[in-house]
């Protein structure tokens, strides 16, 4: 943890921008005709820093972790045990998440980082539990910093793993009833935002259930007001879940590793948004794969300077944004790299 904090992660090299652009622009179209598919092309081919990018093993790394502000349905409307039996959905390949991987080429690997539930020690998942959920930050912070700094480093270990054996793009998701109150805790505490543009209705609270669920976070915050609201890790610390510090952790070391980052929804943008305070040249390693129906999401992308491939409505979690965005990236890859240029296909530049 403390080598991503403190060596400062670099954005990769601008040495080859213009030579890139040149390849992109003199493709046999109109200038920018691809829109932001061409600016996807040139990220990629930026951070690999290839003259032919190959995006090469995608992964999904799934996240589980339960939150104790949802044991009491408090701020929820499926109850708390609903994480648990999704791992075990995810396990036997019954989720959207698996479909998609499957359907793209996407390794996926789950990883219970918190799972309120003792887990079948046999079922094909990484088993990296720092505690059966996070406690209930309406009374306590959510995690010690002891455990805050091993979820993180947890995280970061798993992508070092997965880019040791060739992993050059990779994406993140989340499972955890609870975790859009972490998510706006957190976007509220780093955007300074008020709380009721942060908050939104999870798996679908009704308008009494939002007005409740506004009030107790916003009672939360009160409650930890003067411990250092200002500083990203306390504020993970405070408000997060093991889940998403993985994911935070995992989002540094990605790109101190790199790699292209697919970053998914609400939640998952959240954790990518605390690495971002901490480093602020991950942001330059993420093609942000969608803006999804949760209500602070888009405001959290614009606070990030995020322009997003997909609109969809999409509110599911679990990197379904990442993966369905995925072929995207390598239709911008695949024309960058094979798609001819007015030279070689004999056509004219300009009108005759």
């Amino acid at each position: 943890m403390n080598d991503l904090l403190s060596q400062p992660i670099y954005p990769p090299s601008q040495a080859d921008e213009p030579a890139i652009q040149q390849k992109i622009d003199l493709k046999t179209k109109p200038p920018g005709a691809l829109g932001h598919l061409e600016t996807v092309a040139r990220q990629v081919a930026i951070i690999l820093g290839q003259a032919a990018p190959e995006l090469v093993q995608p992964h999904l790394l799934v996240f589980a972790g339960d939150h104790g502000i949802a044991a009491q349905n408090q701020v929820n409307l499926y109850p708390q045990e609903v994480t648990a039996q999704m791992v075990g959905n995810f396990a036997r390949g019954g989720a959207a998440i698996n479909v998609f991987c499957g359907q793209h080429g996407i390794h996926l690997r789950v990883v219970d980082a918190g799972v309120c539930a003792d887990l079948d020690p046999h079922l094909p998942i990484i088993h990296k539990k720092i505690r059966k959920g996070t406690r209930n930050y309406l009374y306590e912070p959510a995690m010690t910093e002891a455990e805050c700094r091993e979820s993180f480093k947890t995280g970061a270990g798993l992508v070092r793993e997965v880019a040791g054996k060739g992993c050059n793009v990779i994406a993140f998701g989340e499972m955890g009833i609870g975790n859009t109150s972490s998510a706006a805790l957190l976007m509220h505490g780093l955007t300074g935002l008020d709380m009721a543009l942060c908050v939104g209705r999870g798996t679908g609270l009704s308008d009494e259930g939002l007005k409740q669920k506004t009030d107790i976070l916003s009672q939360a915050w009160r409650a930890h007001s003067g411990t250092g609201l200002t500083n990203p890790l306390t504020l993970l610390q405070l408000f997060g879940g093991y889940e998403i510090a993985m994911m935070t952790g995992a989002y540094l070391q990605a790109a101190a590793s790199g790699m292209v980052i697919l970053v998914d929804g609400f939640i998952a943008t959240a954790a990518l948004a605390v690495a971002y305070a901490l480093q602020p040249a991950v942001r330059e390693f993420c093609v942000f794969a969608h803006c999804s129906g949760e209500a602070g999401h888009e405001a959290l992308l614009r606070w990030i300077e995020a322009k997003p491939l997909l609109h969809l409505g999409l509110r599911l979690g679990e990197g379904t944004g990442a993966a369905l965005a995925y072929p995207l990236v390598k239709s911008a890859v695949a024309f960058y790299n094979e798609m001819a240029s007015f030279e070689s296909a004999g056509v004219s530049t300009s009108a005759q």
